[in-house]
């Protein structure tokens, strides 16, 4: 077993990590004041991830990306959860499912996307039909050779700045012995495209600046161009393509976790109180001893699931349990370190408030915690006739 880096992959976290220090560390406090990042200040983010040939980092070289690894790439998304994701969101990371885009939808929405001249977002939860995909009531019926689709979308991130999204919408029902399960079709939508709304969502606590969005239909018309992969094949392409996001959710808050313990760290070495550092009280001594072996087990959990993914092997249970392990730790340590800090780790003097908050949403989207245990349960159980 090696669990040592490549000089390559060393390569990459070192200049990720400068990247994410340089240019996004000195923009989190103004874009957190104001819950907004300057469009001037994201295409300059944009352009530079470009100019590093790391844009769209994800998809092979024969589309025009850098063709790294799942493990490659895990190590970027590690890098980047140091940073606000408001501000990472312009380090270009298109959704893979757009490699499900026949011949003529690369030209429009693939190609343009890896080059960095269209921007997507995925468009999946409902009000109704979160951790329930099939429940969606979004709803795309024939007329002629197109469909009229109608219904809404909401907590979809990334749709401020996205030219197109990709829609999971629902379109047909079959009825099963469990009762009727919806069929999914997903399309590509254009922004601005008639009967096709995107609006403002709700305020969050969490990761200020990066905002989600409320998307409607209302008898939005689309002809067939616009499916991605087959009709009622949405669920085929979704897990050939998408569970692997959880990978990245696993990464982020590894990436997240290592820098607000630094914080920690560095204030138990500094803060004294009773005439001595903090960090000799074994009362914060063992908190540090505890985080840091937390921080490292979902690092290894994280990589040996992205380490499978590269070997062809069956990786749902592994990503599910980095997912719901990295997301609690996260949550443990920006706690911990809140602790640690006192009354100050509430202060906005400080990032940790920021971390806390941040870190809540991570056990919730791209699959709850309970979603995950569901997925690592099922996968044992199920060979056992349970």
């Amino acid at each position: 077993m090696h669990f040592g880096l490549t000089d390559e992959q060393e390569m990459i976290v070192s200049t990720v990590r400068s990247f994410v220090e340089n240019e996004i560390y000195p923009h989190e406090a103004e874009v957190e004041r104001t819950g907004q990042v300057p469009h001037e200040l994201g295409h300059e983010i944009k352009q530079k991830c470009i100019d590093l040939g790391f844009y769209a980092c994800n998809f092979p070289e024969e589309v025009g990306g850098a063709g790294l690894s799942h493990q490659d790439f895990t190590l970027v998304e590690r890098e980047l959860g140091r940073g606000s994701m408001a501000l990472t969101h312009f380090f270009g990371r298109p959704q893979n499912i757009l490699m499900a885009c026949n011949d003529e939808q690369r030209e429009r929405y693939l190609l343009p996307a890896v080059r960095g001249e269209r921007m997507d977002a995925l468009a999946m939860t409902e009000p109704d039909a979160g951790s329930d995909v099939r429940g969606m009531k979004c709803q795309a019926t024939r007329d002629g050779g197109d469909w009229v689709v109608n219904g809404s979308k909401h907590f979809i991130s990334g749709a401020e700045h996205a030219d197109f999204f990709i829609v999971f919408i629902a379109t047909g029902v079959d009825e099963t012995p469990k009762g009727p399960k919806r069929r999914i079709t997903t399309f590509l939508v254009d922004r601005g495209h008639p009967g096709f709304e995107v609006r403002e969502g709700y305020n969050s606590v969490s990761h200020k600046g990066y905002k989600n969005y409320i998307l409607t239909f209302d008898d939005c018309r689309l002809p067939d161009a616009q499916v991605l992969g087959e009709v009622d094949g949405g669920f085929a392409v979704m897990n050939e393509w998408l569970y692997a996001t959880r990978l990245t959710v696993a990464a982020f808050c590894v990436g997240r976790a290592r820098r607000c313990f630094d914080y920690a760290l560095q204030y138990a070495a500094e803060r004294k109180q009773f005439g001595q550092p903090i960090g000799k009280f074994q009362g914060v001594s063992f908190q540090i001893a505890d985080m840091i072996t937390e921080i490292d087990a979902s690092d290894l959990l994280t990589l040996s699931a992205a380490w499978r993914l590269d070997q062809g092997l069956p990786a749902n249970r592994e990503i599910a349990s980095a997912k719901v392990y990295a997301s609690e730790t996260l949550a443990r340590v920006t706690d911990t370190t809140l602790q640690i800090f006192g009354g100050m780790g509430l202060m906005d003097d400080f990032p940790i408030e920021r971390f806390w908050r941040d870190a809540r949403v991570e056990r919730i989207w791209d699959g709850t915690s309970e979603i995950q245990r569901h997925i690592i349960s099922r996968d044992l159980l199920r060979p056992l006739g349970a």
